[in-house]
This record gives structure tokens, C-alpha cells and sequence, in this order.
């Protein structure tokens, strides 16, 4: 029965072993898309594209994170068993301590699994904040572009009206002067977004 138990006790200890394997994998990982995320390099275009990658890589780490902690736990819980069964056997020294061992180590391995996963959803957390800043910035271009052309669209609409009694109809300079109007209305509200820091 002995040989039996040390059978168990080696491979589970492999499978220990290979679920460290996995989790030094997953940090790695995760590491790397941490300085992916905040590293600002390239156009709008670029950044959009880089952003796809990276939610999907995220995404792809937050599963096999999962799988590793619903591995873990099955596993502790199958070591806390064994650890009450060689004890109530009266299993050899030596054995129980491998056991014990095994499990402190599995729940070491889920503590850190859990942490990544914690690590996995801040770095989602992350990337969408990104993704929503770049969008507020696209929002911000067009609205800016909005009021800036409102003003002069609205003297373009006055002085294109076809009334018979304008006064600057027949004004030499009424055109010159309608013009240098609508660049005054829009240049204006941009030196006035300007210094309020809106841009």
C-alpha cells in the first residue's frame, strides 16, 4: 500500500510541477501585456489595432488563468483528503510530509493564480479605459469641428438670403467683409476652446 500511496504522492507532485509551469507562464504573460498596454506608440489607427490584439490575448490569459485555479482547487481539495487518509493509516513520516508539503504548495499556487486573475481583470479594466479616452478624443475632434463651423454656416445663411433691402448688397466691400466675418467667427471660439484648455 506504501508504494501505492508514494505512486500517488509523485504524481501529483508532477501535476503540481506543471500547474507552477503554467503559472509562471500566465505572469509572464500577463507582464507583457501590462507594458503593451500603457506604452503610447503609433497613430490612432495603429493604437486601435493594437487594442483588438490585446483584448483578445486579455482575454485568452483570463481563461487559462481560470482553468489553472479550477485545477488548483480540485486539487487541494483531493491533498486535503489524502492528508486526513495517510494520517488516519498511520502512513510513514517521510510520506505525510510530502503530502503536506503538496498541499501548502497548491494553495500558494491558487493564492497566486488568484492574483493574477485579479492582475488579468485590471489590465481589462485597462485597455477599455484606453479604448474609451481614444473614443472621447474621435467625439471631441468632430464636436470642436461643429462649433467652430456653427458660427460662420449661420452668417453664410444670413447673407445668402435673397431679400431684396441688405444693406451690404450694395457695399463695395459688403462680400470682403462678409468673409472676413465667417473666418473671425471660427477662428474666435477655437482661441477661446484654446485657452480653456477644452483642446
Amino acid at each position: 500500500m506504501k508504494a501505492g500511496t508514494s505512486v500517488l504522492i509523485g504524481l501529483i507532485e508532477t501535476i503540481v510541477d506543471r500547474l507552477a509551469d503554467f503559472i509562471e507562464r500566465i505572469q509572464a504573460e500577463v507582464e507583457g501585456l501590462s507594458h503593451s498596454i500603457f506604452e503610447i506608440k503609433g497613430g490612432v489607427a495603429t493604437r486601435q489595432r493594437r487594442f483588438d490584439i490585446l483584448l483578445r490575448a486579455i482575454g485568452r490569459e483570463g481563461e487559462i488563468s481560470s482553468k489553472v485555479r479550477e485545477s488548483a482547487h480540485s486539487l487541494g481539495r483531493l491533498l486535503t483528503f489524502l492528508v486526513h487518509a495517510v494520517n488516519e493509516r498511520k502512513e510513514d513520516k517521510p510520506l505525510q510530509a510530502r503530502i503536506r508539503t503538496a498541499a501548502r504548495d497548491v494553495a500558494s499556487l491558487t493564492d497566486h493564480a488568484t492574483f493574477l486573475s485579479g492582475k488579468i481583470i485590471f489590465l481589462l479594466d485597462a485597455t477599455l479605459g484606453m479604448i474609451n479616452i481614444q473614443q472621447n478624443d474621435i467625439i471631441k475632434i468632430f464636436s470642436v469641428a461643429a462649433v467652430v463651423f456653427l458660427p460662420p454656416t449661420l452668417l453664410a445663411s444670413i447673407y445668402g438670403m435673397n431679400f431684396h433691402h441688405m444693406p451690404e448688397l450694395n457695399w463695395i466691400f459688403g462680400y470682403p467683409f462678409a468673409l472676413i466675418l465667417m473666418v473671425l467667427a471660427a477662428v474666435l471660439p477655437y482661441i477661446y476652446f484654446k485657452r480653456k484648455g477644452w483642446l
